[in-house]
């Protein structure tokens, strides 16, 4: 039985313990000691210049892994298993790359609170991707109401054109919309007013609030910065892929079929 073929198999064949076990005429436990015993070596990257793309994925409530990955190379250069999603971590993972004498040309990351601004001094792209699924949260994706669908109409925009273009979009739209984003109504039982449209005016305030943000690469656009994380998303989405054929894998059997995957 050749161990690396197996362990090959096993990662990126997607063949579980009961299938290797009949392909190699052995039992169960027999290939899950062979498994077992197979040491995972990562991968040292070079140092070099890197645009970073970080992002998070969870597979149960307090397991999570945070990757840094190079949009120039496609390769993962950092991750950290985590409990929770935190900015300190990943001001932390640039930290780590810093020390470890990567140049950081630019960060691509979603929109979590203060996160973007954690990094002073240095072109951060917030995910397009990310600031759509934000406004779709807020009015789902087939909103009624007329405002609501002409806004998705302004955000549908955000991946075709540049900063300017999109600002005047979004300002055009506020001056056709300002007073029915305005409005007011009131609890019948507190007496206290609130805004009618409060889920609408709260989509509009996001794109507002992040605008800076979300055309980074057009401002440098010599470096070809990516205007999402969907290159990570997709990794994470073939990983849990090729996980969810060895359901019942004990943390540490994760972890290393993890470690084999990601090569950081």
């Amino acid at each position: 039985m050749n161990k690396a073929q197996l362990w090959d198999e096993y990662v990126n064949g997607k063949q579980t313990y009961a299938q290797l076990s009949k392909r190699y005429n052995c039992s169960i436990k027999t290939i899950q000691r062979s498994i077992d015993k197979h040491s995972v070596s990562l991968a040292k990257p070079q140092r070099r210049a890197v645009i970073v793309l970080m992002d998070t994925t969870y597979w149960a409530r307090n397991f999570g892994v945070m990757l840094f990955k190079d949009a120039i190379t496609k390769e993962n250069l950092l991750k950290y298993y985590v409990r929770h999603e935190a900015n300190a971590l990943y001001v932390r993972g640039i930290q780590e790359l810093q020390q470890r004498r990567f140049s950081i040309m630019a960060i691509v990351c979603d929109g979590r609170k203060g996160l973007i601004q954690s990094f002073p001094g240095l072109p951060v792209q917030m995910c397009q991707f990310h600031q759509a699924a934000i406004i779709r949260r807020y009015l789902t994706r087939k909103p009624k109401l007329k405002a609501a669908q002409e806004l998705m109409g302004v955000v549908d925009l955000m991946k075709w054109t540049d900063k300017e273009s999109f600002a005047g979009a979004l300002g055009l739209w506020f001056d056709k919309w300002q007073d029915f984003l305005n409005q007011r109504s009131v609890n019948p039982l507190t007496k206290k007013s609130f805004y009618t449209h409060k889920r609408l005016r709260s989509a509009y305030l996001s794109l507002k609030h992040n605008l800076p943000w979300l055309f980074t690469r057009y401002d440098y656009y010599e470096m070809n910065i990516p205007s999402t994380t969907n290159a990570i998303d997709g990794h994470f989405a073939d990983l849990k892929n090729k996980l969810r054929n060895h359901n019942g894998l004990s943390r540490a059997r994760k972890m290393k079929f993890i470690n084999e995957f990601l090569k950081a």
